[in-house]
């Protein structure tokens, strides 16, 4: 008997990492005016940036209880374990919905990330590894229980019109934060986002300033590793903030990946987030 490692597809996990470890993504839906796509599926996050500067709708969804069904009688099938790790319960639906889904499967153990993209990447990676290592879906999800508290989830972003759009802020503190040049940093605390420290000037600046703000723990970073994830930032910014990890020379492994669609719609190009864990 196997142990499956499941996830929702905002865990953010590059392609090479899901097939590495096997991973089964289940994707959110998003909506583009009345048509409706699967994140990652059928729709990619620089099609979704093109329809919203088209001025077209897109609204994200959450995956519903029936699918959530359907996808664990698939990986049950053959009378497998499943660990699934959901987007947290904080930020959308899709927690309960696998919750209640999984009471028709025994070995189905849902854990609420209480967090989003590769903060929730995060739990799941470390979930293949326990899966790898023949430990039973009990046993994985405890561990992650233990970890939720531990991770360091942030992001800084350039612009707030698409958290305006999604009503996550006004029009009006959009375009002020526009106008005086402020890049905000967003925090993910107790499974909710608030705002962190906010950073004036170019972009490039800001995140450089962000990523040495981030790196600031006093020793209790834990050092098995970083994600760098972001939304169409350039390759020389993102490798720039990868050679201020390694400077550091202290993270064992740092990974790099691309945010999916939820965090696309919500946050917009130019966001770029350092993840990691604490050791407390």
């Amino acid at each position: 008997m196997l142990v499956r490692i499941s996830a929702d597809s905002t865990c953010d996990l590059s392609p090479e990492l899901v097939e590495k470890f096997g991973i089964v993504i289940i994707p959110l839906s998003i909506t583009v005016d009345d048509q409706v796509f699967k994140d990652g599926v059928d729709l990619t996050p620089a099609e979704l940036i093109a329809h919203v500067e088209a001025g077209r709708h897109c609204q994200t969804g959450a995956v519903n209880v029936y699918e959530y069904q359907k996808h664990f009688q698939e990986l049950t099938a053959q009378g497998d374990e499943v660990v699934h790790i959901s987007l947290g319960s904080g930020f959308s639906s899709c927690y309960n919905n696998a919750l209640l889904a999984s009471q028709d499967f025994p070995g189905v153990k849902v854990v609420d990330s209480q967090n989003l993209s590769t903060g929730s990447g995060h739990l799941v990676y470390e979930a293949a590894l326990l899966a790898a290592q023949g430990k039973s879906a009990a046993e994985i999800a405890a561990e992650l229980e233990r970890l939720v508290p531990r991770i360091d989830a942030s992001f800084i972003i350039d612009q707030l019109d698409y958290l305006a759009r999604g009503g996550r802020c006004s029009s009006i503190t959009a375009y002020g934060a526009r106008i005086l040049r402020m890049k905000p940093s967003i925090e993910v605390r107790d499974g909710a986002m608030i705002v962190g420290r906010k950073y004036r000037g170019n972009f490039e600046k800001a995140v450089k300033l962000y990523v040495q703000d981030r790196l600031e723990q006093d020793g209790n970073l834990d050092p098995c590793r970083a994600f760098i994830t972001h939304v169409r930032c350039s390759d020389e910014l993102v490798q720039a903030v990868k050679s201020l990890l390694e400077e550091k020379d202290y993270f064992e492994e740092i990974i790099i990946t691309e945010a999916g669609c939820t965090i696309t719609n919500h946050c917009g190009p130019n966001t770029l987030g350092v993840l990691f864990r604490r050791r407390s």
